[in-house]
């Protein structure tokens, strides 16, 4: 989610100018700090942007609850994807975040941090042989470079609908993206890959996540990411990958 946890795809390069859906963290001065980067400075996300605006449901009101939450998740998961130490966030509470995927023991801030977001939400209690991606076996690195191949042009994040405000914000979610690169040995579809959740996020007197509790089923993502055939077979039977 970037997302609320998976990555939303980036760019690697010191932005220009403080990002629009972002701006909780990409603040001008923030280049200036002491703040540790993973690439060196802080991420560009105009392919990420241009994927959301086309691709959203809604486009919610400035200011709004919703249009707020939007952005304080998008912000989170930059924070997440692209700084090293959990006393650079702005947007969690890191002596209390914890972070709760589909009802399992929780993450504290440091192992969230550590694993990354897309080890965090993708970890599986299948049985191996009936796992499609093992979480337990990818780096921080490796799992962004799968999904990083896998939707060249980022992967998007948008709030669908909020039921309740602080301080426990329960809203729902959709994540999607065109998938345009090999993932895990399936050659790319170009067709949309994407699934529904729900968050509740509970904050502090700042807005400041202390804890995010995420439900949702990884099948309905991987569904749209197996359907390639594989590229040993799509090659052998010289098949444009992207013929849909």
């Amino acid at each position: 989610m970037g997302s609320g946890g998976g990555g939303e795809g980036e760019g690697e390069g010191v932005a220009a100018a403080a990002d629009k859906y972002r701006s909780v963290v990409l603040l001008q001065d923030e280049v200036e700090k002491n703040t540790h980067w993973r690439h060196g400075g802080p991420p560009t996300y105009d392919s990420v942007n241009l994927l959301f605006e086309q691709g959203r449901t809604k486009e919610w009101p400035k200011g709004s609850l919703e249009e707020t939450v939007q952005n304080a998740v998008k912000s989170w998961e930059m924070e997440l994807s692209h700084k090293t130490r959990l006393q650079d966030f702005r947007t969690i509470n890191p002596e209390k975040f914890k972070l709760i995927v589909n009802g399992r023991e929780g993450l504290s801030g440091e192992e969230t941090l550590k694993m990354g977001s897309y080890n965090a939400l993708l970890k599986s209690s299948l049985p191996e042989e009936f796992k499609y991606y093992k979480a337990e076996e990818e780096s921080f690195e490796s799992s962004h470079d799968v999904f990083r191949s896998a939707f060249p042009r980022g992967f998007a994040w948008e709030v669908i609908s909020v039921y309740s405000g602080p301080p426990q914000i329960a809203f729902k979610f959709r994540h999607w993206g065109f998938f345009e690169g090999p993932f895990k040995g399936h050659a790319p579809t170009g067709e949309i890959a994407q699934f529904y959740g729900l968050a509740i996020l509970k904050v502090d007197e700042s807005l400041k996540v202390e804890e995010a509790e995420i439900y949702y089923d990884p099948a309905e993502l991987f569904g749209g990411l197996l359907k390639g055939p594989s590229i040993s077979a799509a090659s052998s039977s010289h098949a444009c990958p992207f013929s849909h």
